[in-house]
């Protein structure tokens, strides 16, 4: 078990080297520089869009993988930038009203309210755009084959294979689905695909990993990710008729995740004890205790 691993210090380093990394590949162009001007704001709406905060959780588990398969965190930032950036388009677009029309995210206007509407179509357009050129330069040491592979691999699990085919589903499916198995179907797509491709490519980032690694933290990150939200509908109070088989499958999910960490060794440790904190997110949830700590 991860009693002795100090995940909330763990979260806050990766999340720095993230946030700081984040910081750079969207820096606004000195006066001079091409796209300097920032014709319709987009360039300041992108950092508007990813800088705001969260959890950064998707980061984090590529930063995890990555070390657990023998590599460090820079190896493993440009795969967790992309990431992220992905992640930030997909609820800027949510955001909009033909799709959950909200008008705060994190306590500030969502990006369409600050900036338009059009303007937040081209946002998500240019962070998703943008994320496959910052996974594809890669970083010094990762071999191009595996940057190769990475880059496929992000395209199906954020496409319509992975996170927008889940989002396609949950439309039809609606806010009341009846049975566990839709449930999941529509978890693994929509919030899975993300954390899937996390786990890959923290394996991918490594320069060391062995053939089987991205293939085992590809399945680490689908079943955390399913876990997660599961956990989310308990604190948002969603899906309550499966709430019971809910939780039992967090328990199962976890459990699967922690056997292949464990399979990782020391090195494994930080996934341990993410699996942990999701399992533990769900069950304190489900207690009545909707602070959303970590």
């Amino acid at each position: 078990m991860s009693d002795a691993f100090d995940l909330p210090s763990y979260l806050d380093e990766c999340r720095a080297a993230v946030n700081a990394a984040l910081d750079a590949v969207l820096a606004m162009p000195e006066a001079g520089q091409p796209g300097a001007d920032d014709p319709g704001r987009l360039r300041e709406a992108m950092r508007y869009a990813v800088l705001q905060g969260g959890k950064r959780m998707r980061p984090v588990l590529t930063i995890a993988a990555c070390q657990a398969a023998g590599g460090d965190t820079a190896h493993a930032l440009p795969a967790a930038c992309a990431l992220e950036m992905i992640h930030a388009y997909s609820l800027v677009h949510d955001d909009l009203p033909a799709m959950d029309n909200d008008l705060e995210r994190r306590g500030k206007p969502t990006v369409h309210v600050e900036f338009g509407h059009a303007n937040a179509i081209l946002v998500g357009d240019a962070l998703l755009t943008d994320a496959f050129e910052v996974l594809a330069r890669g970083t010094e040491g990762v071999p191009r084959a595996n940057i190769a592979d990475a880059v496929t691999i992000l395209a199906r699990c954020a496409g319509i294979n992975g996170m927008v085919g889940g989002q396609a589903l949950d439309l039809i499916a609606g806010q009341d689905i009846a049975d566990l198995e839709t449930l999941e179907r529509v978890h693994a797509l929509k919030t899975g695909g993300l954390y899937a491709a996390a786990g890959a490519l923290g394996g991918l980032s490594s320069p060391t990993a062995a053939p089987e690694a991205a293939t085992q933290l590809e399945r680490y990150g689908l079943a955390f990710g399913i876990a997660f939200q599961h956990a989310d509908d308990v604190l948002d109070d969603d899906q309550p008729s499966l709430r019971a088989e809910a939780l039992a499958r967090v328990d199962q999910l976890t459990a699967e995740c922690r056997t292949i960490a464990e399979g990782f060794g020391e090195a494994g440790k930080a996934l341990v004890a993410i699996a942990d904190w999701v399992q533990a997110r769900a069950k304190r949830a489900a207690s009545g205790d909707l602070r959303d700590t970590v």
